[in-house]
């Protein structure tokens, strides 16, 4: 799990000359616990011949209901109207855009980031426009801002989606015995919890470069050191088969092609990073939580936030979240989370907000931007 230890360097903030202009978010139908555990049909240990209720897993994992639509996502056009609605709602046309950061950890393709590819053909961005395709969890939002920074791009747009509705279940919404019953992979033992925990969403967002946006960005990987300690090498989540180390078609492969948690690392480093983040802010922008209209942290588990909003102190109605009524929806979770304070209008051009986020890799990172025309 660690590397050698390096001197400790605390991760410093950078400016952030980037505002919002253009936000949107797609969550697809939510059903309840009960009705995707009935679908799911995950055996229950404690009870031979039966499968976990709705009720035991919300126990477990604290979800209550999940959004859950395969339909709806069956292919990359669901994201690229989203992505398209992100640009009207900045004003922009495809040609206005100078750079693409695509963000998932499900994509619909795995090879030669054509997800990114098909996307920009079916949004008719010009072909001089370059695209980056991050393979990126829950933190994927933390690092494209830091990308489009280091661009000094212009009009950058961000997609972020994560369909697990098409990961490992049968044509019923069964899950398949790959998550149920799977010896090989190294968290075998409960690769359920992950289609149960994790959810679909589509996100995007339009930064916009302006040198008086006064935004603020931090980004860290934290390999060489970890919050004084030795760096970190878990990737929190373990998906070992398909590539070239475990080939498709050898032995074992196929079994080790799904999604599995490492809880305990996972518990850990969400909350020491999250703290870490929130003091590089405080450090950067003291009393950052009062200059910002909202802040938006990854919904990792409802437990995990609830705890760092309890240790931070920050009040219920400045930090909405939606991992109990949805699940974690990955990289999109936070846009999900601004697009829906738009809509209410609980935010407004003008307001800032902050995005802080830990995820697997491990990485993370936040930012405070401006909404567009502020």
């Amino acid at each position: 799990m660690s590397t050698e230890p390096f001197p400790y360097e605390p991760v410093s903030t950078e400016p952030f000359p980037y505002e919002i202009a253009g936000a949107h978010a797609d969550i697809g139908v939510v059903i309840d616990m009960e009705t995707w555990a009935a679908r799911a049909r995950i055996p229950d240990r404690h009870r031979p011949g039966k499968y976990l209720e709705g009720v035991s897993i919300t126990r477990l994992l604290g979800v209550q209901g999940k959004s859950w639509d395969p339909e709806r996502f069956a292919d990359i056009g669901s994201v690229a109207d989203v992505a398209r609605e992100a640009l009207n709602r900045a004003d922009l046309k495809p040609a206005d855009v100078t750079a693409v950061v695509v963000v998932t950890c499900t994509p619909y393709q795995v090879m030669l980031d054509q997800d990114a590819f098909a996307l920009l053909r079916r949004l008719h961005i010009p072909d001089h426009i370059p695209s980056v395709q991050l393979g990126a969890g829950c933190a994927g939002l933390a690092r494209a801002a830091a990308v489009v920074s280091a661009m000094r791009a212009e009009r950058a747009l961000v997609v972020a989606y994560n369909v697990t509705s098409r990961m490992g279940i049968d044509a019923e919404g069964a899950l398949l015995p790959l998550y149920t019953d799977n010896t090989t992979h190294p968290y075998g033992k409960n690769l359920w919890a992950s289609p149960a925990l994790f959810s679909d969403a589509a996100g995007a967002m339009v930064l916009r470069r302006r040198p008086d946006a006064g935004g603020v960005r931090l980004y860290s990987r934290d390999s060489r050191c970890f919050d004084g300690g030795p760096g970190l090498t878990d990737p929190l989540i373990h998906f070992p088969g398909g590539g070239s180390l475990h080939p498709a078609g050898t032995p074992g492969a196929a079994d080790l092609a799904a999604y599995g948690m490492n809880s305990p690392e996972i518990r850990r480093y969400y909350g020491t990073g999250m703290m870490l983040n929130h003091h590089a802010l405080e450090s950067a922008r003291p009393g950052y939580l009062k200059e910002v209209a909202r802040l938006y942290t990854h919904q990792a588990h409802p437990l995990l936030v609830d705890a760092f909003l309890n240790e931070t102190g920050v009040p219920a109605d400045k930090a909405p979240g939606n991992a109990r009524s949805i699940g974690n929806t990955a990289a999109p979770s936070t846009i999900t989370l601004l697009h829906a304070d738009q809509l209410n209008e609980a935010v407004s051009d003008g307001d800032r907000v902050c995005f802080s986020l830990v995820g697997s890799g491990p990485e993370r990172g936040a930012f405070i931007a401006p909404l567009g025309g502020g």
